[in-house]
């Protein structure tokens, strides 16, 4: 079980302002967050539309903080070289984005970034199984990807338990990162559970830029 001190905070930009995009990452960088979480989605494999490596590469110069890039994609391994040179430091990917999850990471590490997998609320722990031995972050959704401000799916806190077993049980340093109504409420349970990252969105630009470090310690765990 992560303890408080060891919890990273991911913001994730779909619910910043994105007429301020730079000017919200340094904001969030300068109240404590520890990645800038970004949603790539396709339209496709997600119905939903938002970024692709042009804007994270303008966005690089605004944050030392990794970049840590989810790509809701389909095919994904076509683009995994254009976001690794925009300024990614983790790429994660969902198995069923294409046909060889095997070969994704391993084009992903060739693009000398780290690399993360994807389960969506539906999709079975054993996909993790193949690649545990080669990942660096295994990312859990708890609401159905496309769209920020949902609601947590309840299910996954009894899968996220299942995963950190399965991490300790690898001796490796794999990332547990959450993504999906993660809050103030829901924060503590899902660290209770095991996760050490977690995204938040709505939680951590509310309020403006002044909340942001309180929203940021409170989420951690920290107020």
């Amino acid at each position: 079980m992560s303890g408080k001190s060891s919890v990273k905070i991911a913001p994730s930009i779909l619910s910043a302002d994105f007429a301020r995009l730079g000017e919200e990452v340094r904001a969030v960088t300068t109240a404590g967050a520890d990645y800038i979480h970004i949603d790539i989605m396709d339209g496709h494999f997600v119905p939903n539309l938002t970024i692709g490596p042009d804007v994270v590469k303008a966005l690089r110069p605004h944050s030392a903080l990794p970049f840590d890039v989810h790509l809701m994609i389909s095919p994904v391994d076509l683009f995994i070289d254009a976001f690794a040179k925009a300024g990614a430091n983790i790429i994660s990917f969902h198995p069923e984005a294409g046909p060889h999850p095997h070969r994704t990471v391993q084009t992903i590490k060739a693009a000398g970034v780290k690399a993360g997998l994807v389960l969506n609320p539906g999709s079975p722990v054993e996909l993790l199984d193949p690649l545990i031995g080669d990942i660096d972050l295994i990312l859990v959704m708890s609401v159905n990807p496309g769209f920020g401000g949902q609601s947590f799916i309840e299910s996954q806190l009894a899968k996220i338990e299942i995963i950190r077993k399965r991490i300790d049980a690898s001796g490796r340093n794999i990332d547990l990162e959450v993504d999906g109504g993660v809050n103030f409420e829901t924060a503590p349970r899902v660290i209770a559970a095991g996760a050490n990252v977690l995204v938040a969105g709505s939680a951590t630009f509310k309020g403006g830029e002044a909340a942001y470090a309180k929203n940021i310690a409170t989420l951690r765990g920290g107020a």
